[in-house]
């Protein structure tokens, strides 16, 4: 039986999502840096980790001075 790489409980056929190469639980498929939940295939991935699309991945590994404005627009 697979394990969820976020709780690292069994994974059942029923309540399987795959993204990533993984199983996941659904509530557990969620972006490392805002915690939103994501369905699979709509997200960035880094390093084997989940990110929206929008805003969290392309502020915090996209080029420089790209964001929404604020602290994040830059990079230092």
């Amino acid at each position: 039986m697979p394990k969820c790489p976020n709780c690292k409980k069994e994974v059942y056929f029923a309540e399987k999502v795959t993204s990533l190469g993984k199983d996941w639980h659904r509530p557990c498929l969620k972006c490392k840096k805002c915690g939103k939940t994501l369905s699979p295939g709509s997200h960035a991935e880094h390093e084997g980790e989940p990110y929206c699309h929008k805003p969290c991945y392309s502020a915090k590994f996209g080029p420089g001075g790209f964001g929404r404005g604020g602290t994040e627009s830059y990079k230092y």
